[in-house]
């Protein structure tokens, strides 16, 4: 779960999970929406990706990025355990 916490902890990897909750896209396509540099965004996607946020297909010379969907539920879920809410 610490992963999960660091990885959350940053404003732009939030930004890339709303990005990903409407459509999956590519890193390229991510990169579009920040003015930051692509290698930043890949690490940005490999932190998520290790934290399994999201998935990585590839598909011939891309990869696509998706949101795992199973992965945010957990998360949720912890939360309302933690606060002990039913």
């Amino acid at each position: 779960m610490n992963r999960v916490f660091k990885a959350l902890s940053d404003p732009t990897r939030r930004r890339i999970l709303k990005l990903l909750r409407e459509e999956d896209l590519t890193a390229g396509e991510i990169a579009e929406y920040f003015n930051i540099s692509k290698p930043s965004i890949s690490h940005h996607l490999n932190i998520l990706k290790n934290a399994d946020l999201v998935f990585a297909e590839k598909q011939g010379q891309k990869i696509l990025y998706s949101l795992n969907t199973t992965a945010i539920q957990e998360i949720i879920k912890w939360f309302f355990d933690f606060l002990e809410i039913d």
